[in-house]
């Protein structure tokens, strides 16, 4: 098969059809980088020079989305590179009140725009970009500390609810603005969508909607994948969600990689788990798992990469030998 450029690969494999390769891509956080647009972008495109991804995904910190709220934090060393919250928004359930829909063009927000402006007038024409985004109850959650939201959400529902639909006209009116301004889609991230953090019937009243109404605003995207936080996600809620890819911690939780793709008729991304194998691992354990993540699929309907965001410490040599896995397992 001739070689493809990375969006017709993408596009192949989001669609079940045959690639020349199969597909894969990783991310990570930029700490402190990724508070100013020029640095984030800057690092964002020297890590695709240097491991020729398939795909970009634009890799600002989970704080940005509350910033303009008000929120308080510090980077800390951690070392997944997460920023540590010194003070949240909300401290008692009146506070609630006070959420409102943020204006996107301004803030943090116009930050990651000109983030993803900037990546987009550098970056090959032919690789795709997603926008980094955080669902309503992920929102909340960052808001509040701990299980603090989900207390409040419990115990006051109402007037939660009425922040949380502030919350998703923020989030939508981002998702659209970036697939506007250039983004092939959006990853928006979850945090809910596990038996561990809500019920069921929790998330279908608090979660589902909210979710649906960001991804309609996220419609002329192509390329939107939706991220299940957490090891007991709740795959089947959402497995119906118009998405065109799920990516999940498919090494360590329910489903496979192969009983994902028969509940779900997207593509998956995974295949590596990142704390252990691809952080302490050998480059030839990583290898194997890649080429068993290949084998699972059949090579169809599969991004290879990690099941979330992995370590900074994490040896570049096992991110090359995934890059190999690849190239590998299309030469056979």
């Amino acid at each position: 098969m001739a070689e493809m450029t990375r969006r017709e690969r993408i596009r192949c494999a989001l669609a079940g059809k045959p690639v020349d390769r199969v597909p894969v891509a990783f991310w990570r956080h930029w700490p402190v980088d990724d508070q100013d647009a020029a640095s984030l972008s800057r690092a964002a495109l020297d890590y695709q020079r240097k491991f020729d991804w398939d795909f970009i995904k634009v890799p600002p910190s989970h704080t940005y989305c509350i910033d303009d709220y008000g929120a308080k934090h510090v980077y800390r060393g951690k070392p997944i590179g997460d920023r540590e919250h010194l003070e949240r928004v909300i401290k008692n359930v009146e506070d609630w009140d006070r959420i409102e829909p943020l204006d996107v063009r301004k803030g943090a927000y116009a930050r990651i725009l000109e983030c993803q402006k900037r990546i987009l007038e550098q970056k090959d024409p032919e690789t795709p970009l997603v926008m980094t985004l955080f669902n309503p109850l992920a929102m909340a959650r960052y808001l509040a500390a701990g299980e603090t939201y989900l207390i409040h959400l419990r115990h006051e529902p109402e007037r939660v609810e009425r922040a949380l639909k502030a919350l998703t006209q923020t989030c939508a009116d981002f998702a659209r603005l970036a697939i506007a301004e250039g983004a092939d889609g959006i990853f928006l991230s979850t945090l809910a969508a596990s038996y561990d953090a809500m019920s069921e019937d929790e998330y279908r009243r608090y979660g589902r909607p909210n979710d649906l109404a960001v991804l309609a605003a996220a419609k002329d995207g192509w390329f939107n994948i939706l991220h299940l936080h957490g090891q007991h996600p709740m795959f089947r809620l959402v497995s119906d969600y118009p998405v065109q890819a799920l990516n999940w911690h498919d090494r360590t939780a329910w489903p496979s990689l192969a009983e994902g793709l028969q509940i779900f008729q997207g593509a998956a991304v995974g295949g590596i788990e990142q704390f252990e194998v691809l952080h302490f691992g050998t480059p030839s354990a990583v290898q194997a798992q890649a080429l068993d993540a290949i084998q699972q699929t059949d090579g169809r309907r599969l991004i290879l990469a990690g099941g979330c965001t992995y370590p900074l410490t994490v040896p570049e040599g096992n991110l090359h030998a995934v890059r190999e896995a690849v190239e590998l397992a299309s030469a056979k």
